[in-house]
């Protein structure tokens, strides 16, 4: 396999030995690492089960971290309080109910921008650069929206607070294939801005094909890593987990 880009002096986010879990005594993530640097784009795959949601949850404080840490330029934030993170610069945008249906898409980025409301109007021309639709149905309210235009909605809504790392849940989950297609361009030109972005996906062909690393969970814990490139040519990871996956993709 490649080498990898190792984490250095441009180290954003840092993960170690994360042992976390739902119920007492019950641990999903059993020693979890993960590193990402400034401007990376960084993917997270595996079979169902494997704990990829509730490393990107125990990461955004939504899940207790038991054991390890989790540090955010050398600062440890393992356990802080999400409104905490989002303040500091990670933005999160779950697989479901991300949105707010009643409202309209610019309602939607409000409640985005609440931590730093003068700061609307800048952040506003910002997300509809990258999603012009959310600019032109601005008055539209999100539950009429089709499910890849919703995940544009919250995406928007989490890059409001101009985060340096944004962390998403399966964004291409349940959409048809062309909306995938548009999900992960999407994404790729969010990267582009300088956002370091953290996916979980389970459209994992594709995921590798975007992201400039990869990681391969499996029973919470790290079985492969390296470029995306390399695990997605890599024989025991097509073996073991792409044949497997590739009918999500």
């Amino acid at each position: 396999m490649e080498p990898t880009k190792l984490a250095g002096d441009d180290l954003l986010l840092e993960a170690g030995g994360i042992i976390a879990g739902y119920l007492p005594g019950i641990n999903i993530l059993n020693g979890c690492d993960l590193y990402a640097n400034e401007g990376e784009l960084v993917g997270i795959i595996g079979p169902n089960g494997a704990g990829k949601s509730t490393l990107l949850k125990a990461l955004f404080g939504l899940v207790k971290v038991r054991d390890g840490f989790v540090k955010l330029r050398g600062e440890e934030i393992t356990n802080k309080r999400a409104d905490e993170l989002v303040k500091k610069g990670i933005g999160f945008v779950p697989q479901t109910n991300n949105v707010f249906p009643s409202l309209t898409i610019e309602e939607n980025l409000q409640m985005g921008a609440y931590q730093a409301a003068d700061q609307f109007n800048e952040r506003f021309d910002f997300v509809t650069s990258l999603f012009p639709t959310l600019g032109d149905r601005r008055k539209q309210r999100a539950g009429s929206l089709s499910g890849g235009e919703r995940q544009m909605v919250a995406m928007g809504r989490a890059l409001m607070m101009n985060p340096s790392v944004l962390l998403l849940d399966e964004p291409s989950a349940g959409l048809s294939p062309a909306l995938q297609d548009e999900v992960f361009v999407r994404v790729r030109e969010i990267n582009r801005t300088g956002v370091t972005v953290i996916m979980v996906e389970q459209n994992a062909r594709r995921c590798l094909q975007i992201v400039d690393r990869g990681y391969v969970l499996d029973q919470g814990r790290n079985a492969y890593t390296g470029t995306g490139k390399s695990l997605a040519h890599d024989p025991k990871v097509i073996e073991l987990y792409l044949g497997t996956l590739a009918a999500n993709a």
